[in-house]
């Protein structure tokens, strides 16, 4: 009879948890966000496959260094730890929905120690006299009790909680997009490094053969001591441009080992052989803004963070009405652990509970709640424009780039044949060392700009690729269980 009373107080309760208060949650428009129909900057085109962009460079060393970072980056790691606590607190609010139950056992023993008698009750009210000796009694017991979620207040932790573990499946994969660029980055400037290096050093063998040429010049009598200091000074100005080249080298590997998880050295040998500057595809499609909005994780992130706090106001406005406690236990006992069934007594208790004043606390938090959420959709919304931003931004620094890089080749190459004629008439008399001078700092300049713009070009490709979301599956949140567990961490013991 208890267990029906209590089955059906249950369902009457499950019957009253259909009313739930607070908002509810609907994803804004492109419209409400201000996403214009396209670019400004760039016509309309498909967009792209992104997922693994860094494979387009066609640079084995690239592609192994960024597919890398989703399991050795500490950053990433860091994320997924991230990730995982946010699945145990849907979890943890999930279990709000059912009741706790817990049980209880107990022993004891009577001893009489000397004379007289001992007195026994019995659960049933039977009272046994002994004299001198011992009695036992076993126990046993069980208490459940549930929290009816009347108004939804549970419920709306749970939206809330599993808003938050989906913002955090698109927060790690924002810091794994940040990272792949991050990386492809050091790698281009640790090549364009390299490039000027051997541009450097190749000028600088040029300017020995000058100073060389002048000093000889100047032993015949042809030509003054000018122009050998004149030849001596460029040297050294050439020959003090190497360390900082070398220290800007040194950092970008540095970087790129510390990305990897690995020590700052630890890629020097990998990288030690010079290669040219990566180059990507010639053209990509950026598509519409609507895809770099379904795209980008930070946005996805921001727009799950604004579902999370419009389902806090219900779980604020639900503590404004009553709240309904059903409890209940079973429990037995006797002298002997044979008889523990024997006579079993149950208990139900149902409570409602009604806030009557707080001095307009809970009010209060219900307006705060209300006052996060609508933060909530200031950020989200200043995160697609800046999304948007960064990829007009990138395309605009990319067509720069190229451009740049056509008139460069140009300037190099008539560079490179004004200081031929100028070291073969310099060679001959014919012209002096200013001349010369200053056709050899153009070409060194001209070497030096063109890689630069390749440099740029390359960067902005990745800048692009990276604003337009690429580097992750942009279909469903990660989750804990589909991330790749970081290295880094300790094997537990086995």
């Amino acid at each position: 009879m208890v267990r029906k009373r209590f089955l059906g107080a249950s369902i009457a309760a499950l019957g009253l948890s259909a009313c739930s208060v607070g908002p509810d949650y609907r994803p804004a428009t492109p419209a409400d966000l201000g996403v214009p129909d396209q670019y400004s900057v760039s016509p309309a085109a498909k967009r792209e496959d992104l997922a693994r962009w860094w494979v387009r460079f066609g640079d084995p060393v690239l592609a192994q260094l960024v597919s890398e970072a989703a399991t050795q980056n500490l950053d990433v790691g860091q994320a997924v730890t991230r990730l995982r606590q946010a699945r145990e607190q849907l979890i943890v609010a999930r279990a709000d929905f059912l009741p706790s139950l817990s049980g209880s056992g107990g022993y004891s023993r009577r001893q009489v120690i000397r004379g007289g008698t001992q007195q026994t009750q019995l659960p049933d009210g039977t009272i046994i006299e002994t004299g001198a000796g011992s009695t036992d009694n076993f126990s046993l017991g069980l208490d459940a009790n549930y929290q009816v979620d009347l108004f939804g207040g549970v419920r709306s932790g749970v939206d809330a909680a599993r808003a938050g573990y989906a913002a955090s499946g698109f927060d790690y994969a924002a810091v794994l997009v940040s990272i792949q660029a991050e990386i492809a980055r050091n790698y281009v400037l640790a090549r364009a490094a390299q490039a000027q290096l051997a541009n450097a050093r190749d000028s600088l063998a040029l300017q020995d053969d000058n100073l060389e040429i002048a000093g000889f010049r100047v032993q015949a009598g042809l030509v003054s001591s000018l122009d050998a200091e004149q030849a001596r000074a460029q040297r050294a100005q050439t020959a003090a441009s190497i360390p900082s080249i070398e220290a800007s080298y040194n950092s970008a590997v540095s970087r790129l080992g510390v990305l990897t998880g690995r020590a700052p050295g630890a890629l020097k040998a990998t990288l030690a052989t010079a290669q040219r500057i990566p180059r990507g595809p010639a053209i990509i499609g950026p598509g519409i803004p609507a895809d770099t909005l379904r795209q980008r994780p930070d946005v996805r992130a921001a727009e799950r963070q604004l579902a999370g706090a419009v389902a806090q106001i219900g779980v604020a406005q639900a503590q404004l009405y009553p709240a309904l406690g059903i409890s209940g236990g079973i429990d037995t006992a006797a002298g002997a652990i044979g008889n523990l069934g024997n006579i079993i007594t149950g208990t139900l208790f149902a409570g409602l509970s009604q806030l009557i004043f707080d001095g307009g606390r809970t009010r209060a938090q219900v307006r705060s709640q209300q006052a996060v959420a609508d933060g909530a959709f200031l950020a989200y919304k200043q995160t697609v424009l800046l999304g948007l931003e960064e990829v007009e931004n990138a395309i605009v620094a990319l067509q720069s780039a190229r451009t740049r890089s056509r008139e460069f080749a140009v300037a190099l190459d008539a560079a490179n044949n004004s200081a031929i004629l100028a070291r073969s008439q310099y060679r001959a008399g014919l012209t002096d060392f200013t001349t010369l001078n200053q056709t050899e700092t153009q070409l060194l300049s001209a070497r030096n700009s063109i890689v630069t713009a390749q440099s740029d070009e390359t960067t902005a490709i990745v800048q692009l690729f990276t604003a337009l979301g690429g580097g992750w599956d942009g279909g469903a949140a990660p989750t804990a269980e589909s991330v790749p567990a970081p290295a880094a961490l300790p094997q537990p013991a086995r």
